[in-house]
């Protein structure tokens, strides 16, 4: 039983619901990371969380395998789901990234870097491009010499590509001390 709620109550007028968003810009603005760092980070990054909106409103975070290619973050799920469902009834997402936390001699703190991006998601619909996509998400994953065409063979059916269009990308430069 929950013995202390605490609610908040939002309306329309209290959130910006035009169509052309005007992101904040950092607080912390002098651990900013240039934008080509930003890129360079999606591109190495080995694992990022993917957040919707889900169930009753509630945030729905999943760590997910990603390709960063295009200008774009490219996905693969199941057919249907808690995030499909999630994204048929609104397509904008979060997606964060961190770094390789690095640890200078002589120092027991890490200095982290993280991106997050804000956009929308879209159901790959282009047959060839899901495919095409679908390749380089196993190219990422796979190891050397593995059978892609054999894992496509058996697995692509049944799987749907989500693509990410970047709307707003920021990168931080933390020292965890």
């Amino acid at each position: 039983m929950i013995k202390n709620q605490v609610v908040f109550f939002v309306s329309e007028t209290d959130i910006d619901m035009s169509e052309e968003m005007k992101f904040r810009p950092m607080r912390r603005f002098k651990q900013e990371l240039p934008e080509q760092e930003c890129v360079d980070i999606l591109q190495n990054a080995y694992r990022g969380f993917l957040s919707v909106i889900g169930d009753g409103g509630y945030p729905y975070s999943l760590p997910i395998n990603f390709v960063y290619a295009d200008g774009h973050i490219w996905f693969h799920c199941a057919l249907e789901g808690h995030k499909m469902d999630a994204l048929k009834a609104c397509d904008k997402a979060c997606f964060t990234v961190i770094g390789e936390p690095v640890r200078e001699e002589n120092d027991w703190w890490y200095h982290v870097k993280s991106v997050i991006c804000f956009g929308r998601i879209r159901v790959v619909s282009d047959e060839a491009e899901r495919l095409a996509r679908l390749r380089q998400l196993g190219a990422k994953y796979f190891p050397e010499g593995y059978d892609i065409d054999g894992d496509m063979t058996k697995n692509a059916p049944r799987a749907a590509v989500l693509d990410f269009t970047v709307e707003h990308m920021s990168g931080k430069r933390v020292r965890e001390k």
